[in-house]
């Protein structure tokens, strides 16, 4: 588990000056290409941000204190590692929770809080009734789930390839075992975001703008979303969802084959097949028959043959070998990686997408028009 912790800690490290450099380049093009609303989101949203921000600095501390204090703590004081390692964790969280306030603000429209303005910076009253919006709550558990699912299909994805990599028989031993470690967290808080995906619908059912203005929808963005022009992302994510609970399933099964006596093959397969074939059902043409639900009701019967497997999974898991997975095994976690990474990009620009042409829903003065270049450079 340390190697894990390690090895993890030192990916953040040597990965975080590559992603400040991007998240640098990416605030400068958005004041360039979107400054009024940039502005505008900076002001109603100062305090929030300043919280953000420091969140974002005692998360680094957090972070470079666990790593580069490694070899003394881990030691000498593993109970005060082990809390660097939860601070780290916590305060980024606390930064994540607060942009996704101003995110959800920005697709919802903030129904019965004040609009957005440039006249000054805003009270922390207001910065704070804008983060609690309608969607909030469920986007913060959607992408708490999210962030604990998607990086461990990651690296499971990431430990199959090491192991084809690897020299010793110590090696792929402990990349067999990460990638187990991976792919139980996967699985388990990938089956807990379709339930909260389904809040998220309803809770911008429930958003939708009381007095639209011109070019939004009357039921909101949920009406873009669901039967809008943004409907066809919805239905391309639920099938990427779909064929990531399939896959899912399928290195469940071909994963205990690591069990001594082979035991839980079987029922794996049975509750594999289940998922598959009401998932299936679940985004073809039929899916609405015999009754509208009919939808819903495939993609929960879905999670808990998922669930299932899971559970017939996990308890064969304390019995088994490591070191010599099948290559079944190892391709479709790779798969699974690969899969996640897609659906949590498509998921981010279906979201945006919603609130076209508004850059903040319902808020006449913040929407991104066609218009022709302009003319007349030279004379």
């Amino acid at each position: 588990m340390d190697r894990l912790a390690h090895s993890m800690a030192s990916f953040n490290v040597l990965t975080f000056s590559t992603g400040a450099t991007f998240a640098v380049l990416f605030l400068v093009l958005l004041v360039g290409l979107y400054p009024q609303v940039t502005a505008s989101l900076f002001t109603h949203f100062f305090y929030a941000i300043a919280i953000a921000m420091l969140s974002m600095g005692l998360a680094l501390w957090g972070m470079y204190s666990y790593y580069y204090k490694w070899d003394r703590y881990s030691v000498l004081n593993k109970k005060r590692h082990i809390a660097l390692g939860f601070t780290m964790g916590f305060f980024i969280w606390v930064w994540m929770v607060i942009m996704t306030g101003i995110d959800t603000y920005m697709v919802t429209g903030g129904p019965g809080v004040k609009p957005l303005s440039v006249a000054t910076v805003e009270s922390f009253g207001t910065a704070v009734r804008g983060v609690f919006n309608p969607m909030f709550t469920e986007m913060v558990l959607h992408r708490t789930f999210a962030n604990l699912s998607w990086p461990a299909f990651a690296l499971a994805a990431w430990a199959s390839f090491m192991y084809i990599r690897s020299k010793t028989q110590e090696d792929r031993a402990f990349y067999d075992w990460s990638s187990s470690v991976g792919l139980t967290w996967g699985v388990g808080f990938l089956m807990l975001q379709p339930l909260v995906g389904f809040t998220i619908v309803y809770a911008l059912k429930l958003s939708r703008p009381e007095n639209p203005v011109s070019g939004a929808n009357t039921g909101g963005t949920y009406e873009r979303l669901t039967s809008g022009d943004t409907s066809n992302l919805l239905l391309i994510n639920l099938i990427l969802v779909v064929v990531l609970i399939v896959l899912s399933n399928a290195a469940m099964y071909f994963g205990a084959e690591r069990h001594p006596d082979q035991a839980g093959r079987v029922p794996i397969r049975f509750f594999g097949l289940v998922a598959a074939v009401a998932g299936l059902y679940a985004v073809s043409p039929l899916a609405e028959f015999p009754f509208l639900y009919m939808r819903y009701i495939a993609l929960l019967v879905m999670v808990l043959a998922t669930f299932g497997a899971y559970v017939t999974y996990l308890r064969g898991r304390l019995r088994f070998r490591y070191g010599s997975p099948g290559r079944s095994y190892r391709i479709v976690l790779m798969a699974t990686g690969v899969v996640a990474a897609v659906i949590a990009l498509n998921m981010g620009f279906m979201k945006s997408n919603s609130r076209v042409p508004f850059t903040v829903y319902n808020q006449p003065g913040y929407t991104v028009q066609p218009s022709p270049p302009p003319t007349g450079f030279g004379k």
